[in-house]
């Protein structure tokens, strides 16, 4: 694994950690296959946590290395969802958060953060960025979560986690993370866009159908 992770070569004039491009553009596809609503986004993202865990192994960022061990875990039970929602309906059912829903999602989140910064603090040699690594860990959790349920948010939730992650990943030699940036915002954009419609659209339809009857 360490080898794996230690072998890089220079782009453009930057230092690229292959195992971190490997783990991004497979995170790329797991991306696309969200978008498309497709169960298969569940073992990609799986796969890309694996690998963007050999990435970020020796690099005393618990925050990265915990956020791709919650990918995995999350993606084994996220995969169970998705297989039941389209066994049970024949598709992959998303839909808006309820008020109530969203303000337990954002109040777990923060209380999360600060009792994971709060034993990173406890134990210094954990980690060189308290706050910063348990917002991560904690919003990824939370991203899945949403992901899970098949929320439209959860677009939303990934995007709050990349907008601290990506510079932080950056700042740390990982290059390759921070320049997919742009490429996942695009597709963030994309797939909010797709599942904003899709929800909405199954939202409207009893009442479509109830005018017109």
């Amino acid at each position: 694994m360490s080898s794996f992770a230690e072998l890089t070569f220079t782009a453009f004039g930057e230092q690229v950690k292959v195992a971190d491009m490997v783990g991004n553009l497979i995170g790329l596809t797991g991306l696309v296959l969200g978008w498309r609503r497709s169960v298969l986004t569940w073992p990609v993202q799986l796969l890309a946590g694996a690998v963007l865990i050999t990435a970020f192994w020796n690099s005393h960022m618990p925050g990265l290395i915990g956020k791709q061990a919650i990918v995995v875990v999350a993606s084994v039970w996220g995969w169970t969802q998705w297989r039941r929602d389209r066994r049970d309906t024949g598709q992959v059912e998303v839909r808006f958060a309820t008020w109530t829903e969203r303000a337990v999602l954002v109040a777990a989140t923060a209380a999360g953060t600060a009792a994971v910064a709060w034993l990173f603090h406890l134990n210094p040699k954990l980690s060189y960025a308290p706050l910063f690594d348990a917002y991560i860990f904690v919003g990824t959790l939370a991203a899945m979560y949403a992901q899970a349920r098949g929320w439209v948010e959860f677009w939303f939730a990934w995007l709050a986690v990349d907008l601290i992650g990506v510079p932080y990943a950056y700042q740390h030699g990982y290059s390759f993370t921070a320049l997919t940036f742009t490429v996942y915002f695009v597709l963030v954009v994309a797939g909010l866009v797709s599942w904003w419609t899709k929800a909405r659209t199954d939202r409207t339809a009893p009442l479509a159908k109830g005018v017109t009857a």
